[in-house]
């Protein structure tokens, strides 16, 4: 509703604008006064136009603002040429000379709104944008040039024939303006909603340009054409109409919100800038150079003077001609590498995903197993840990006896701590307390404990730890069991290389603490495997697979990530990465319990 008024008041405006004009033209009459009105008339309304074309450019689009303005350079162009009219008229007081040298910018004028069809400001925004465009429009400006100078150019100055001259130029205008005609005519039966309005008005104002156009020059054939007469109203009409759009965008466009910016797309990018349009136009602007230049040589009847100046500018045109269509095909070529590396990377991550999928799965029925053994065996657990306790605690059975009650007892206690592990790898028991950890600590904790069993042994430990570290949340009886069974499996696998290094290197990113393991060992044949449910490179009855699982499960349940790579150099890695707690929380390092066993051998998964 509110686009009725703004439309009747440039209604008004038209009306106004029109009628003084024909009003001021007819009581001036034909002479000297009425071309200065007319010229200087014919000067500002076409800046009128670019005003209003302009205002849309201002846009965070990309398309819309390279659309607008093409339209506006468009209408810049006829305005140069219109002042070269008003140069000969107004101030030199002259007739325009036939055939006019500025009726090449007149004629290029239309190129620029020809490539505004192809600019489509109403789709997403695609990046990247301009650099196709760039040299389509080259080609296409280049392809026009080329045609006026092969058509047009010859009658105007290698040999004069004003007659000829204004047929080829009256002849080629048409047709670019009825190729213009077609593409908004396209355009608007292909559009919706607003824009189809923006092209309807766009395709009202070209063909009232083209009536113009024709009819101007049929009048200036005859010798019946001056400036302020009846022919000038379409004209006006025409720029007028142009401004109108303009205006009109601008409304319509404030009331609608900016379409979101979509991820960039790599093979939306092919499919738009290397269509087989795009390439088909190409070949054919190419293609017809040759056929133009055999044209004139066989068949033409222009002088040999014309045959042989639209040779060489045949000739000249395949250079550049080349060289534009070459550094198209270099951009495709281009864009190629960068799709099939894009694709490679998405089929890198769809792989790595399904792998993750298959993992988890794996690690769920683990979880479900786990949780079923781990409640069965915690019944007799508690039977053995009464009666050992009893034993244990009995003076009357003897030192000997009481001391196999010891053993027994943390024995089952070491297989409670098992038992609680599994339950909590498959989230079957509650969650573990969180606290704020300094992991310098814990990680000082757990290569203490692993020293104890090095010596005498060709390994070491080198611990470097980052001062301004920051906490990360998590339950440090569970963290101290990751890094432990990490730094064990690391030594088991130097010791069988007869020794080695072990660096553990701590490292913050402005979200994560990173934590390397890095070893001298010689290597893991399948990293992608470590993670899996009963994998292990140990001999039958070193190891159970599940060190390394229960691992990946904590490491996940604390927000973090875990993986493993060999290193180019030799050895391998391992990489935990945890969420560290932002900085304004106060860093308060949590006491390891004294007296902490270390976890369970057969956790062991290398």
């Amino acid at each position: 509703m509110s686009a009725r008024p703004s439309s009747r008041w440039l209604i008004a405006a038209w009306v106004i604008v029109l009628g003084s004009y024909a009003v001021v033209s007819h009581l001036l009459g034909r002479g000297a006064h009425l071309a200065v009105f007319a010229d200087t008339v014919q000067c500002l309304i076409p800046l009128l136009a670019n005003a209003a074309l302009l205002i849309n450019a201002v846009s965070p689009n990309w398309r819309r603002t390279v659309f607008w303005m093409l339209l506006a350079l468009g209408s810049t162009l006829w305005m140069v040429g219109q002042f070269g009219w008003t140069y000969y008229e107004v101030y030199l007081r002259a007739p325009l000379p036939t055939p006019f040298a500025g009726d090449i910018i007149i004629f290029l004028h239309t190129v620029p709104l020809i490539a505004a069809l192809g600019v489509h400001p109403y789709a997403k925004r695609i990046d990247p944008p301009l650099r196709f465009g760039t040299v389509d429009f080259s080609l296409l400006l280049l392809w026009w040039v080329y045609l006026y100078v092969f058509t047009v150019i010859p009658w105007q100055y290698v040999t004069l024939n004003p007659g000829r001259y204004s047929a080829n130029h009256n002849i080629l205008y048409l047709a670019q303006n009825l190729v213009l005609i077609v593409g908004f005519a396209s355009l608007v039966w292909r559009t919706e909603g607003n824009w189809r309005r923006i092209y309807a008005h766009l395709l009202g104002a070209s063909a009232t340009y083209a009536v113009f156009s024709l009819l101007a020059n049929r009048a200036i054939e005859r010798g019946t054409y001056y400036s302020g007469s009846v022919y000038d109203l379409p004209l006006l009409i025409s720029f007028l109409w142009y401004a109108t759009a303009g205006i009109l965008a601008y409304r319509w466009q404030a009331q609608e919100p900016e379409p979101e910016a979509p991820e960039p797309n790599a093979l939306e990018n092919y499919r738009q800038y290397n269509s087989p349009r795009a390439a088909w136009l190409a070949m054919a602007a190419v293609l017809s150079l040759p056929v133009l230049a055999i044209w004139s040589l066989y068949w033409s009847s222009a002088p040999d003077a014309v045959r042989e100046f639209r040779l060489v500018v045949t000739l000249i045109a395949i250079l550049p001609f080349t060289f534009l269509v070459f550094l198209r095909q270099t951009l495709v070529d281009r864009d190629h590498l960068r799709l099939l590396g894009t694709s490679q990377a998405s089929l890198e991550n769809l792989r790595r995903l399904q792998s993750q999928f298959a993992q988890a799965e794996r690690l769920a029925s683990l979880g479900q197993l786990a949780a079923g053994a781990a409640h069965e065996i915690n019944n007799p657990l508690t039977a053995i840990l009464g009666f050992s306790d009893l034993l244990a605690d009995d003076p009357s059975v003897g030192e000997k006896a009481q001391g196999i009650g010891q053993k027994i007892r943390d024995q089952a206690r070491r297989t409670g701590t098992l038992v609680s592990s599994l339950l909590s790898f498959a989230r079957q028991s509650p969650s573990a307390q969180r606290s704020l950890l300094d992991l310098n600590a814990v990680l000082s904790r757990a290569v203490q404990l692993r020293r104890l069993d090095l010596r005498g042994k060709n390994i070491q430990i080198d611990l470097q730890v980052e001062p301004a570290l920051p906490g990360v949340l998590g339950d440090p009886n569970q963290l101290l069991q990751v890094f432990y069974n990490i730094i064990t499996n690391a030594v088991d696998s130097m010791e069988v290389a007869g020794g080695g290094t072990l660096t553990i290197h701590l490292k913050r990113t402005p979200s994560t603490v990173i934590i390397d393991f890095s070893d001298t060992g010689p290597g893991i044949r399948q990293p992608q495997l470590v993670f899996d449910p009963f994998y292990s490179t140990k001999p039958v009855g070193k190891g159970t697979g599940l060190g390394l699982s229960i691992c990946y499960g904590l490491v996940r349940e604390h927000g973090g990530h875990i993986s493993c790579f060999n290193r180019p150099e030799g050895g391998a890695t391992f990489r935990i990465e945890l969420p560290a707690v932002p900085p304004p929380f106060p860093l308060r390092a949590v006491p390891l319990p004294t007296g902490s066993a270390a976890p369970d051998e057969n956790s062991k998964n290398e």
